[in-house]
């Protein structure tokens, strides 16, 4: 359903208005009307005729008008289902629930029915449990929030009604432009995907900033965001510590924290705000401010120490300042005395001028060597923030460049305030902080990042076998297994070409010899065991076994190492394999995320991987492409490169066995997590191979 009714309702119903200030549903009313609202609306209230000098009905059945845009309920909880019912049978479209006492308070039964009710009449609900919404191109303000927000482009959609409160409120104080305010609440029915798509289309939003304490469907917000052509920034809250640290494999083990949601964020070209205060400011450049395309961000002081600080919150921030060309240094040494400085920061000093100051900006702006702009200013004695602030935004217009980012940052007192909001005023993002101005350019910079890796699709492979892990799958489930064993896991590893060592189980000692003799030594021996997940723990392994009596030997130790470690283990055999060339130790598994469903992870492996925690997430599927990306956000990727002249290693072949693992777990959602740990990584050319693999099924 389109949700411009929503957001620009012609008429609204209150039900649950009064008359008594304190109430809620005297503050919808009141807002809607100091707000300034032009569409008609209909209090509902069983004693009272007339509310706020409006004509009051007893029932929304006695209102004369039908299919009524939208309805805010303020009621007992006990009560909205039959107010549902009631605008239903109006016609109404959209009901907002301010009404709390829901699934928020372990009655999830009633918001059923509730939502239950509302879609027999084709009708959607926003909440329950929610301060309302806010349109400032409406004019509408139909929430218990005091006042409409400082006009803009941001639409700040929010799963805490108190944010929504702190922002309105801090929207005036900081000169943050916003067009609309969602209070989403308990998402019952309409989700943030869906607002997402809605303020895609709206010419009223330019930047969607987002509050979120959990998602119902991940994958359906990530689709959202890729189709969204505007900017989108979260902040999530509750991203402690969870219960996949608990879980039996090492990708388990690592799949804690806020590493898969931010995996999520960057893959669908999300940028990210750590605190409420960046969500504010780095909206606020998001809302007015092209992305930073290139590495070369130019930054304009009066002031070296504000420059230097500056090159450091750059480099924290992941914009290292590089130094500038030697054309542009000789142009902007026209702007500053012998002893400023031209190579970046460039430091005009505090003789500079608001002449100087837009002379060296509209060089800057046009030189094709610069990408963006941070723009300093130290208040002092001789000049006038607010002429400063006049020269930067003239200083643009004047350039005609409309693709380059410029931020500003004003360092003094009361007078810099006013200056801040009139370049705020003009498009130009501006704070108080030099920090906070690094951390918004940061934004912008992030923002051309996400852009670009979104470029690249997946397209699955055709070459594998799916018939057959179905067919082993199947058989598993059906043995009521969940806990598959290393052979059977390196078969469906392989069915997906993956390349792995080739490995078989002997049951018995003879057999062991037999298959090690067949093999060629020396050989990898390895418990075999449903109940020992990690066999080093256990005493399970041993690698260079190298004639017959040591087949034997090695036999007998690894089944006695085994049932000392776990009396109840049962013993499947002993499993033997070539011992494969040695190689750098790499990670790749699989975990099946509650939001975001199967997700891939790459990372160093073997004992490294708890020690280092050197790892990366991915929701899956994943081109090769993409899983390049992962192998290179990795620490450990310069000695993948080949560091300090070593031969580089094979990433291509590593990033096609991650890809083909993302396609696998992806076609099999009854697949937990898969622990394929070491991977040999081999010379460039050379390829990689799976020396251990362990599958758990859901």
């Amino acid at each position: 359903m389109d949700l411009k009714k929503l957001f620009k309702p012609r008429s609204i119903i209150v039900i649950g208005a009064s008359s008594l200030p304190g109430k809620i549903g005297y503050s919808v009313v009141n807002n809607l009307l100091k707000g300034g609202y032009p569409g008609e609306i209909f209090p509902v209230n069983l004693k009272e005729s007339n509310i706020l000098g409006i004509k009051a009905y007893k029932s929304v059945l006695d209102i004369p008008k039908h299919e009524i845009d939208l309805a805010i309920l303020a009621i007992p909880a006990r009560f909205c289902v039959n107010a549902v019912r009631e605008c239903g049978k109006m016609g109404t479209k959209f009901a907002v629930v301010i009404s709390a006492g829901f699934a928020e308070a372990d009655n999830l039964a009633l918001e059923e029915e509730l939502v239950t009710m509302a879609s027999k009449y084709g009708m959607r609900i926003v909440g329950p449990n929610v301060v309302g919404i806010l349109s400032n191109p409406s004019k509408c303000n139909a929430s218990f929030a005091p006042c409409l927000p400082y006009s803009g482009k941001i639409a700040l959609i929010s799963q805490s009604g108190a944010m929504i409160v702190a922002v309105d409120a801090k929207s005036w104080v900081e000169s943050i432009g916003i067009s609309y305010l969602v209070s989403i609440g308990n998402m019952s029915d309409v989700q943030i995907d869906e607002v997402i798509d809605y303020f895609n289309t709206d010419s009223d939003v330019e930047t969607i900033a987002i509050y979120i304490e959990g998602l119902k469907d991940g994958r359906a917000f990530m689709k959202a965001a890729e189709r969204c052509t505007k900017p989108i920034i979260v902040l999530k809250a509750g991203v402690s510590m969870r219960g996949a640290a608990a879980a039996a494999s090492h990708t388990g083990s690592m799949a804690v924290g806020n590493e898969m949601f931010d995996a999520a964020m960057k893959q669908c070209g999300v940028v990210k705000a750590r605190s409420l205060s960046a969500l504010f400011y780095r909206s606020k450049a998001l809302a007015i401010q092209p992305p930073l395309r290139g590495d070369n961000l130019l930054v304009i002081t009066n002031g070296g120490g504000a420059g230097v600080l500056t090159a450091d919150a750059s480099e924290l921030n992941g914009i290292s300042l590089n130094e500038a060309d030697e054309t542009l240094q000789r142009d902007m040494q026209k702007y500053m005395p012998p002893f400023g400085s031209s190579k970046n920061p460039i430091d005009l000093t505090g003789m500079a001028t608001a002449s100087t100051y837009h002379d060296a900006m509209k060089t800057a702006l046009l030189h094709d060597w610069v990408d963006g702009v941070i723009v300093l200013y130290s208040i002092t004695s001789t000049t006038s923030p607010l002429a400063m602030a006049e020269a930067i935004v003239k200083s643009i217009r004047d350039s005609e460049v409309t693709d380059k980012p410029v931020v500003a940052a004003f360092l003094g007192g009361a007078e810099c305030r006013i200056a801040i909001t009139s370049l705020i005023e003009n498009s130009v993002p501006a704070y108080d902080g030099i920090e906070v101005a690094v951390n918004a350019m940061a934004a912008l910079h992030e923002l051309a990042q996400a852009g670009d890796s979104n470029i690249l699709s997946y397209k699955p492979y055709t070459d594998v076998n799916k018939k057959k892990v179905r067919e082993s799958l199947n058989s598993i489930i059906a043995e009521g297994r969940k806990e598959l064993n290393e052979l059977e896991s390196k078969e469906i590893l392989s069915a997906y070409r993956l390349p792995v060592v080739e490995t078989f189980l002997a049951k018995d000692k003879d057999e062991a010899v037999s298959l090690a003799n067949n093999i060629g030594y020396p050989v990898v021996m390895k418990i075999s065991s449903p109940q020992i997940l990690h066999k080093t723990d256990a005493g399970g392994v041993k690698v260079g076994v190298s004639n017959e009596r040591e087949v034997r030997e090695t036999y007998n130790l690894l089944v006695n190492n085994a049932r000392k470690y776990n009396a109840k283990a049962i013993v499947q055999g002993v499993a033997i394999q070539k011992m494969a060339k040695a190689g750098t130790e790499i990670i790749i598994g699989s975990i099946c995320d509650r939001v975001f469903g199967s997700m891939v992870m790459f990372g160093l492996g073997g004992i490294f991987v708890e020690l280092l925690k050197d790892i990366v997430f991915r929701i899956a599927p994943v081109s090769k492409e993409k899983a390049i990306e992962m192998i290179r956000e990795t620490r450990a990727c310069p000695i993948f490169e080949g560091l300090r002249g070593q031969i580089p290693r094979d990433i291509d072949a590593v990033a096609e066995s991650i890809s083909r693992l993302s396609q696998l777990v992806y076609d099999f959602d009854e697949i937990k997590e898969i622990d394929a740990n070491p991977v040999f990584m081999y010379q460039q050319q050379l390829g990689c191979i799976v020396v251990d693999a362990r599958i758990i099924l859901k």
